[in-house]
């Protein structure tokens, strides 16, 4: 893969262990609530464009009408590079915490953020590596 790909998957990585360490803070906090809902977002905007990058180089899928985000997914769930919705719902949560001024959609989504979809990251990161073989 070309190294702007590399790059981009090593930034993912990085993203993803360090919004791994949610698992062990305080959610009560509030630095370390914005600090999740940052990682997460980013680990997500990180996460479909690999998922664009792999699907364009390895499938030579190139007929996305937008390049969205949700294009993106189904096209990877079709292809099989992920094989679970909840990647729809990582798309809410990543498009509410956008939008998150007064902390409520994190303080809504911090529990299913470490105990699910930091897992579903993992199950990817594992997914594409094995792919790079």
């Amino acid at each position: 893969m070309e190294e702007k790909y590399m790059k981009r998957f090593h930034s993912f990585q990085q993203s993803l262990y360090s919004l791994e360490e949610a698992k062990r803070r305080d959610m009560k906090d509030s630095f370390v609530l914005s600090g999740t809902a940052a990682k997460f977002s980013i680990t997500f905007e990180l996460a479909w464009k690999i998922m664009k990058d792999i699907l364009i180089q390895r499938y030579a899928i190139i007929n996305f009408v937008t390049g969205s985000p949700k294009e993106v997914l189904k096209q990877a769930f079709k292809a099989g590079m992920i094989a679970d919705q909840k990647w729809m719902e990582m798309l809410k949560v990543r498009n509410e915490l956008s939008h998150d001024y007064d902390g409520m959609v994190i303080k809504e989504y911090c529990k299913v953020i470490t105990d699910v979809y930091i897992d579903i990251f993992f199950e990817f990161e594992r997914a594409v590596m094995e792919l790079e073989g």
